[in-house]
């Protein structure tokens, strides 16, 4: 007799929704990870809490018109599909797209979500109009930010746990898929010992047992490669990035080792696209670090001024949240592995958010009084956390004129590149447009079609203002560390999430869901991402395995 009906290995987003919709089907599941119970729900837990979605309520508040049309062309245009592999990633983006602009918001207020009523503008674009990014703003912040998205889908996970269909099993690593005449049968492994790490910090390895489990069918939710270096390199795009960079932070713990990619791989999986990757340009030290090589992306508004390692001032549209991959593939042409922002404290009060739940206390709350006090009535300061990284981050410099700062700059990275004369032509240029109606400096042109959009401008944009004018001050230079982030290629799947062997046939019992499975497909996003996907992609590809009729 099976030990399950179904084995569910990964308790994040994708996992959790995965094994509660199967529990919901009255089966029987046994959900593992080799992480203990303070991991539980994975990445998703120190995300912003970010959502793509379509044509929804708060769009329409806030002045935004948006269709399935629109986001389909922006997706296609970001995608830009090219293999023939990418049928069916191609079919699940136009899946996704479906629901993300009409059942999604439903099915997830039902659950007990709720969002920000501002919608955040991410990944502006490339530049052309049938090319990368969002013609219109479309990440909805989540009220409780990554916990707050996990939080039905746990409450509903241990209530089936109560009811004695959902089995939890804590550091239970998974080595091998079973398989018996083509069909999986099960999952072997080994128990670890227990670790009492604080969330995301790396565990020990150390072996207590072995482990054998049986089921007619198993969903690998796994995640992807992020948080393992080595396989970052062994899949590095070369033939597009160019060599890696000698240096990057990671931005998601070392448990997003890519294992079970592997393993899938070896009991005949097909997995595709794994050049597909997705890395971020903006990324500081975490001065309290949790995982190693930790890195906090900052999701900067238009404003502050963006130089290569030698002080050059990119050109557009290497502008400050245009065009993630795009920018990062301009970086490393420099030759050099960072970058800097310059600012002002004004540009930073108004438009230096950080990633994650735990660098946005206000919003991970859900409470509008904490809000209203970290964002509107802090003065002249900036959020709590991002003052704390202006204090204590090792890639800050602030200073009350451009010879201390540019001086800061070169003490930082050790290799004295900036030449404060260069440095201030081009900002003194800068400056001399902004009085200016008919600029054509492109990012002050960028910074005025932002604010035409009431949610930036109240709460995104700062008012256009001289960088180098005492007033506006003090001023900051920010270095900017590439940061690995998300895996976009994966286990070639079905639309119900079944997993396809090379030959594209289906293998028995094996299924797939989130980043493991590039969010739907193999690679639902192909070269690009436009945000909110990836949170979106878990809770989509999890559900659609969990409610496949193919599952036994």
């Amino acid at each position: 007799m099976a030990d399950a009906d179904v084995i569910v290995v990964g308790a994040g987003l994708a996992g959790l929704v995965a094994a509660a919709e199967l529990a919901e089907r009255g089966k029987s599941v046994i959900l593992l990870d080799q992480e203990g119970p303070q991991n539980l729900g994975g990445q998703a837990h120190w995300s912003l809490g970010g959502l793509f979605m379509v044509d929804t309520p708060e769009q329409r508040r806030m002045g935004i018109r948006d269709s399935y049309a629109l986001a389909l062309s922006d997706w296609m245009g970001s995608a830009q599909f090219d293999r023939p592999e990418d049928a069916l990633p191609r079919r699940w983006a136009e899946a996704y797209l479906d629901f993300a602009s009409d059942e999604m918001q439903s099915w997830l207020h039902g659950l007990g979500m709720r969002w920000f009523p501002v919608v955040g503008w991410a990944e502006r674009g490339g530049g052309f109009a049938d090319g990368h990014g969002n013609s219109v703003p479309r990440f909805h912040i989540t009220w409780g930010t990554g916990p707050g998205v996990l939080a039905p889908f746990i409450t509903r996970c241990q209530k089936y746990a109560n009811d004695g269909l959902i089995s939890l099993r804590f550091r239970h690593r998974v080595d091998r898929i079973d398989k018996t005449n083509g069909a999986v049968t099960g999952v072997s492994g080994v128990t670890l010992a227990p670790d009492s790490a604080p969330q995301g910090a790396e565990t020990n390895r150390d072996v207590i047992s072995d482990f054998s489990l049986t089921a007619a069918s198993l969903i690998v939710t796994s995640g992807g490669i992020g948080g393992n270096p080595e396989m970052v390199r062994k899949h590095w795009p070369t033939a597009r990035l160019g060599t890696p960079p000698q240096h990057m932070l990671s931005g998601v713990p070392a448990h997003v080792d890519g294992r079970m990619l592997e393993i899938s791989e070896h009991a005949g999986a097909h997995a595709i696209n794994k050049d597909r990757l997705w890395f971020y340009t903006e990324g500081v030290r975490n001065w309290d670090p949790i995982w190693p090589a930790h890195g906090i992306r900052i999701l900067p508004g238009p404003s502050s001024m963006w130089f290569d390692a030698k002080g050059n001032r990119f050109a557009p549209p290497a502008l400050p949240g245009f065009d993630s991959l795009g920018t990062f593939k301009t970086i490393l042409n420099t030759g050099y592995d960072y970058s800097w922002f310059v600012l002002t404290q004004k540009i930073i009060k108004k438009e230096f958010a950080l990633s994650g739940s735990e660098q946005n206390p206000d919003f991970t709350s859900g409470k509008w009084v904490e809000v209203l006090r970290q964002r509107i009535l802090s003065g002249t300061r900036a959020t709590d956390p991002v003052e704390a990284f202006k204090e204590r981050g090792t890639d800050f410099v602030v200073a009350h004129d451009l010879p201390t700062l540019v001086r800061g700059m070169n003490q930082v990275t050790g290799d004295g590149l900036i030449d404060e004369a260069h440095l201030r032509h081009q900002i003194e240029t800068r400056d001399a447009q902004i009085d200016n109606p008919f600029s054509k400096d492109a990012q002050i042109m960028a910074i005025h079609a932002a604010r035409n959009y009431r949610g930036d401008r109240l709460i995104r944009t700062a008012k256009p203002h001289r960088i180098l004018d005492p007033q506006n001050g003090p001023l900051i230079a920010v270095r900017l560390n590439l940061l690995t982030r998300k895996t976009l290629g994966g286990l070639h799947t079905a639309l119900d999430g079944q997993v396809l062997d090379p030959s594209g046939a289906p293998i028995p019992g094996l299924f797939a869901a989130g980043e493991v499975a590039g969010f739907g497909g193999g690679g639902y996003h192909g070269y690009n991402a436009l945000e909110g996907t990836f949170l979106g992609g878990c809770l989509f590809s999890g559900r659609a395995a969990g409610r496949s009729t193919n599952i036994a």
